[in-house]
């Protein structure tokens, strides 16, 4: 399955922990090309590949030129693929290459469906259209002005914000769960997976994880923010179920803020998707949309 179909003298091979920052620098020259700036860190992708459940070299394959990573392509789980190509090698058959083999490794592992995210209107969006990819979801990037802050709304009471603590982990991880689980089709995330990709990146503090308690001490609602340069980033939130309707969300908002403020924030973002509901929430506090992804996928 790592045979492809490449341009000559380019080669391709399976990748290793240490091409993290190899692909690093070929997604952000093409996000800069596409989007105009950089989302991406390498953290992102060192938290990704270090889940116990994923082997990386099974799972991505690496284009290069020489010695020059100049593309990648990866199935980092049952249906959730992603991929990039250095704008400087565009228009040479590499991106149909790759999608065929995300395609080959999800029918390798019993995938009914694979995809991936790409901004809307890309080179990325068009290239998936003409391959048969049908949008699945539509994503939204909401970013809180500078300046501008999310009404203050206060916790019931009884209840209490505070930082995670490492006995706190594994109850954040029940609360995200359970809330994302409600609306995604996927297996539940390993506990080990998901410090794999919180509080063992690279990058971690122990401000970035935050939790609300309920009366008696059980954790209510979770939020994981981080700083991206001077913005912060809301990555997840959720509330429990039975706690939903009494502001905890919006007060665990003002709270990943302020807390990105503190450290050095002067904007705040985070995403949403169609699947949640939530983009009206997020735009009645204050946030607007300012970046749209769709994740195509095609049945396989």
């Amino acid at each position: 399955m790592s045979d492809l179909d490449l341009p000559s003298g380019l080669t391709s091979r399976p990748l290793v922990m240490s091409d993290a920052r190899a692909v690093y620098e070929v997604m952000a020259a093409q996000e800069q090309q596409d989007i105009g700036e950089v989302a991406i860190e390498e953290a992102d992708i060192v938290g990704d590949w270090q889940r116990p459940s994923y082997d990386v070299s099974a799972g991505t394959l690496g284009v290069f030129d020489g010695e020059t990573l100049v593309a990648y392509v990866e199935l980092s789980g049952m249906d959730r693929g992603d991929a990039a190509v250095h704008p400087d090698y565009r228009g040479r058959g590499i991106g149909t290459a790759l999608a065929g083999w995300m395609q080959a490794r999800g029918r390798a592992v019993g995938s009914t469906v694979v995809g991936m995210p790409v901004a809307q209107g890309s080179d990325g969006d068009r290239l998936l259209e003409q391959l048969g990819y049908r949008v699945r979801w539509e994503s939204w990037e909401l970013v809180l002005p500078e300046g501008a802050s999310v009404p203050h709304r206060d916790l019931p009471d009884g209840y209490t914000l505070r930082e995670a603590t490492p006995e706190d982990y594994e109850a954040c991880w029940t609360v995200l769960e359970d809330a994302f689980l409600e609306w995604s089709v996927r297996d539940r995330e390993p506990f080990a997976d998901f410090l794999a990709r919180t509080t063992e990146r690279p990058d971690f503090a122990p401000w970035h994880l935050r939790l609300v308690t309920d009366p008696d001490g059980a954790v209510a609602g979770v939020t994981y923010v981080r700083l991206f340069e001077t913005q912060g980033y809301v990555d997840r939130i959720a509330t429990r179920r039975d706690q939903r309707g009494r502001g905890i969300a919006q007060a665990m908002l003002v709270d990943a803020f302020a807390a990105a403020r503190d450290h050095g924030a002067t904007s705040s973002t985070l995403n949403t998707d169609s699947r949640t509901g939530a983009l009206g929430l997020y735009e009645k506090v204050g946030m607007s949309v300012f970046r749209t992804w769709v994740n195509r996928g095609k049945d396989l």
